[in-house]
């Protein structure tokens, strides 16, 4: 459930852009002059800020999803201002409908490869093939395509209704689904925006010739994804790739908030050169991430972090060491309980129902691991953070020593 919630608040911003561009839309004629016409340089600003946010922090998607908003933008300008009477503006519409949502779902799937290399240019190739497409359907007189793209094979409301072509609402339909998979799945707020931003564009989309509205959900589009790529880079800062908890640079922000008590904890796997030496850094990696989601787990208001290597640290803010021990007992009996099975090459990646029973797995071959605990608190001695957890470490050497697996203070 709590799972469930966290990819759910991952649509947060989005949803609120897209509320925000209505509610711009219906009040636009109450809006004083100045911010009525922030409308129509919106599209411009929000893309010149996402392109300089984006190249600056090597967000390849990001650049390339603004690409296609803002050539959607630019296409309607140029041919769709006069409406969609002509067949120059009825081609430029379909492939519009057609391509941008598709192209932005693909960037929900895509990997991160940044921007100026051969993926860059291999997606830059990929937009300007789609023009080349639709310039040869100009000098061609391809009516025949654009009839097709245009062409209604469902006649039954609400099919039939609003001026999107069906082949272009089954490309929206299709492409706001992958991409809000996308999301769930990689748990990334671009991956969000990105379905968000398709569903801005097949708002602006049915009102081509209503320039207000269709700038305003092109610029809330560009919005989400400007927003998106800050979202992101603060996670990669603050947020450790490999097990998903804040970060040592997280820990250095609390540690700098800190009021007048709180207790430290480290806790460090035991013997994990070794194992990680025995089983291969794929289980290491797995260790990790298992010890990671118990200490984040721990309770009392304890908060986790990854140290560096296999360390972590839980932080107590307002606490004695007396209040946070009892948590820290249970986090590291949970951890030495636990077995994680050894992956045979014919065993299923997943048990029936796709649920692991508490214990772990019951194999043939399990391997378990256990952590050792130094705590500390702030006391007259130890007057500052840096000096606390100096203290958490010499009780966690002290842990080392009577054997491991072990709490000491």
């Amino acid at each position: 459930m709590r799972g469930l919630l966290r990819a759910l608040a991952l649509f947060v911003v989005p949803v609120a852009i897209l509320a925000a561009g209505f509610a711009l839309i219906i009040y636009s004629p109450a809006l004083p002059r100045s911010l009525a016409g922030f409308s129509i340089y919106s599209p411009h600003i929000m893309f010149v800020l996402g392109i300089a946010l984006a190249v600056g922090y090597g967000r390849g998607r990001a650049v390339f999803a603004l690409l296609v908003l803002a050539t959607a933008y630019a296409s309607r300008q140029w041919w769709l201002q006069e409406g969609l009477d002509g067949f120059h503006a009825r081609a430029v519409y379909a492939a519009l409908t057609i391509f941008v949502p598709i192209d932005l779902a693909l960037l929900s799937v895509l990997p991160e490869r940044g921007v100026l290399n051969r993926h860059g240019a291999l997606r830059i190739g990929v937009l300007l093939a789609q023009v080349a497409f639709t310039a040869w359907v100009f000098i061609a007189g391809r009516v025949d395509f654009v009839d097709l793209a245009h062409q209604k094979f469902l006649v039954p409301a609400p099919f039939s209704a609003g001026r999107l072509p069906q082949a272009a609402m089954l490309a929206v339909a299709l492409s706001f689904l992958v991409a809000t998979l996308a999301a769930f799945v990689s748990r990334s707020h671009l991956n969000a925006s990105i379905a968000g931003a398709i569903a801005a564009f097949a708002v602006a989309a049915h009102v081509p010739n209503a320039y207000v509205t269709f700038a305003s959900f092109i610029a809330a589009a560009e919005l989400m994804v400007v927003i998106a790529v800050l979202q992101d880079t603060f996670r990669m800062a603050f947020r450790d790739e490999l097990t998903g908890i804040p970060s040592r640079r997280a820990l250095n922000e609390q540690l700098a908030a800190l009021g007048s008590r709180y207790t430290i904890a480290m806790v460090d796997v035991d013997h994990f050169k070794s194992f990680n030496d025995t089983y291969g850094h794929d289980l290491g990696d797995q260790a990790l991430r298992f010890v990671a989601a118990h200490i984040a787990r721990v309770g009392g208001g304890g908060k986790a972090f990854r140290y560096g290597g296999e360390e972590f640290t839980v932080l107590f803010p307002g606490k004695y060491a007396e209040d946070a021990i009892p948590f820290l007992e249970g986090v590291r009996e949970d951890i030495e309980s636990y077995r994680m099975a050894l992956r045979g090459s014919d065993r299923p990646a997943r048990t029936r129902g796709s649920k692991r029973q508490r214990g772990g797995w019951r194999g043939k071959k399990v391997v378990s691991v256990t952590v050792s605990i130094g705590v500390a608190e702030r006391n007259g001695r130890r007057g500052t953070p840096q000096a606390v957890i100096e203290a958490a470490d010499r009780a966690l050497y002290r842990a080392k020593e009577k054997g491991r697996n072990r709490l000491s203070r």
